[in-house]
Order: C-alpha cells, then structure tokens, then sequence
C-alpha cells in the first residue's frame, strides 16, 4: 500500500502562484504513476495532472499553460508548481498514485489517495 502526503496548499491572490508537494512512502514499483485531482464544494473530483513512469505528461485544458507537474523518483515526491492562479482553482487538492498510466486523468484508475490540501484562490 502506498501512502501519500500532501503539503504545500495555502491562501492566495488571484495571478499569484503556489508549489504543492506529494510525499510517497511504501512506494513500489507498480505505482510509478502519478497525478493531482481537486474538488471544489459541489463538485466532482476532477483530473488536474498526471504523470507517467516513463515521464509522459498531461493536463486539463484549465490548467495547460498555468501548472507544471514534475516528479524526483530518488526522493519519491511529486511536485505541482500553479502559476497564475485563478479563483476557479479554488479547491482541495488531492495526490493520487496508480499501476495503470494516470495521463487519462481517470478518477476510477487510482490505486491510493492522499488526504489533501486546501487551495484558495481569492480575487
């Protein structure tokens, strides 16, 4: 079982920018696949950004251009660095590992889950 910890979330101004981090442990070879979700109030758990064993990349059209997801295989974070922030981004923040490619942003791939953190974006 891989356990995941999320930090980094926190309050911010509109244009602003914020770097979350994902801290996996019990971390096997069969989870090298990575991606953040979020979820605002009244709404469903979205893809934000996955990664690939192999480095392979994707994004939300939301975010394209505005969020960078990264990974450092020696330490086993992730990282999600949010850049020109948006109050629609405004939301809990979630890590997920899975054995299957998480560049599809599928919810229903996902192995683990981390337990969050908050982002608020204000205007």
């Amino acid at each position: 079982q891989v356990q995941l910890v999320e930090s980094g979330g926190g309050s911010v101004q509109g244009g602003g920018s914020l770097r979350l981090s994902c801290a996996a442990s019990g971390y096997t070879a069969s989870m090298r696949n990575l991606a953040w979700f979020r979820q605002a109030p009244g709404k469903e758990r979205e893809g934000v950004a996955g990664i690939d064993w192999d480095g392979r990349t994707s994004y939300a059209d939301s975010v394209k251009g505005r969020f960078t997801i990264s990974k450092d295989n020696a330490k086993n974070n992730l990282y999600l660095q949010m850049n020109s922030l948006k109050p629609e981004d405004t939301a809990m923040y979630y890590c997920a590992a899975s054995g299957r490619r998480m560049t599809a942003l599928g919810s229903a791939d996902v192995n683990s889950w981390g337990r969050g953190t908050q982002v608020t974006v204000s205007s």
